[in-house]
C-alpha cells in the first residue's frame, strides 16, 4: 500500500492493535444534532453546551438576571461571610457596568442593599433551622413511643 496516506495508517494500524474496540457508542446510531448540517451548526452546538444560553446575553441583562437570582443563590451557602461576600461582588459588578457599559441594553438596576439580604437570609434560615428541629423532634417523639410500646410487659395485650 504506497498510496495509503498517513491518517489512514494510523487508523488501520490502531484497529489492528484493538483500539477502537469496546468504545462507548458502538454500534448506535448519531445522535440528530451531531455533524455540519448547515453553516451554524457549531453555534447551535455551543448554546446546548452553555448554560441557558447566557452565553449570548448582554453583562448587562445578565447581571440584572443575577441580581434576580440573588435569594436563590444565598439560600445554599452556610455563613453571613458567604452571603455579603456574593453581594458585595455582585454590587462590585453592578458598578462596573453602570460606569463603563459594555453594551447592550442600559444597566437599570440599583445596588442590593446588603443588609437587607443578609437579614432575609437569616430570616430563611432561620426557619429552615426550626423546621429541622420540629421534624427532629417528631422523630424523637416516634422513638420514644416505639421504645415505650416494646418495654410493655409480654403479658399485656394492646
Amino acid at each position: 500500500m504506497a498510496s495509503e496516506r498517513p491518517v489512514d495508517r494510523a487508523i488501520r494500524e490502531a484497529t489492528e492493535r484493538g483500539e477502537f474496540d469496546n468504545l462507548p457508542g458502538t454500534g448506535k446510531p448519531l445522535p440528530p444534532d451531531v455533524g455540519p448540517a448547515d453553516d451554524m451548526w457549531w453555534v447551535r452546538q455551543f448554546a446546548l453546551r452553555e448554560d441557558e444560553g447566557k452565553a449570548f446575553l448582554p453583562r448587562s441583562l445578565l447581571l440584572r438576571k443575577e441580581a434576580e437570582d440573588v435569594p436563590r443563590t444565598v439560600s445554599r451557602m452556610h455563613t453571613e461571610e458567604q452571603v455579603r461576600a456574593e453581594v458585595d461582588d455582585l454590587n462590585r459588578r453592578i458598578s462596573a457596568e453602570i460606569r463603563t457599559p459594555t453594551g447592550g441594553p442600559a444597566l437599570t438596576i440599583a445596588l442590593l442593599d446588603v443588609d437587607a439580604v443578609v437579614a432575609q437570609w437569616r430570616a430563611a434560615w432561620d426557619q429552615r433551622e426550626q423546621q429541622a428541629r420540629a421534624a427532629a423532634e417528631t422523630a424523637a417523639e416516634a422513638a420514644r413511643l416505639e421504645r415505650a410500646a416494646r418495654r410493655r410487659r409480654w403479658w399485656r395485650r394492646n
